[in-house]
């Protein structure tokens, strides 16, 4: 399945009424603007902006202009983050053969503007953790994990069972060096 399908599987957060673009389009726009250096609604809408017609006409698609900064965040903000990690985690396992001796590195990032309980000395906030093939430069795995109910060592735990590797080098922080484990 290539990358267009696997982003058609993706459920549709949006009102069947007034969806002017189909997501797997606005996916698609946000994965290609990401991988050009464009962090951000405005910054995906000015990547949109610049090469909807290449793209267009690369996909055949018929003219319905380019989507803008406030399509993107209502997009972006309704989707379902663990859908869209499935179906990425399902086509990344195809697509990206992992061999043994591969070099994998495994990092959690937390995501900007999602903290909540700032005000309290213990703050919740979305985290993201990746595995990374370095060799090919191409994320294989991912996961999202608030920190109030879970930990990154427990999630890394989890996706390398999920993932069954055998033979393969892992780089991963520090915090992977404790003696007993986290819940």
């Amino acid at each position: 399945m290539n990358l267009i399908e696997t982003l058609s599987s993706v459920p549709d957060p949006r009102a069947k009424r007034g969806r002017r673009y189909p997501l797997w389009f606005l996916l698609l726009l946000v994965i290609m603007g990401t991988l050009s250096g464009c962090l951000g609604y405005a910054a995906w809408e000015e990547f949109a902006r610049r090469h909807y017609k290449a793209v267009s006409e690369q996909l055949q698609l018929p003219e319905w202009g380019f989507p803008s900064d406030s399509t993107f965040r209502r997009v972006m903000m309704g989707i379902d983050f663990d859908q869209l990690a499935k179906v990425f985690n399902q086509w990344a396992i195809n697509y990206v053969p992992l061999e043994e001796l591969q070099w994998l590195a495994i990092d959690g990032k937390s995501i900007k503007s999602t903290v909540t309980n700032y005000q309290h000395s213990y703050q919740n906030f979305v985290n993201i953790v990746s595995v990374f093939s370095v060799r090919q430069g191409l994320t294989v795995h991912l996961s999202q994990f608030e920190n109030k109910h879970n930990s990154e060592i427990a999630v890394v735990q989890a996706m390398l069972e999920a993932l069954d590797l055998q033979g393969v080098l892992l780089t991963l922080d520090s915090l992977h060096c404790q003696k007993k484990p986290s819940n």
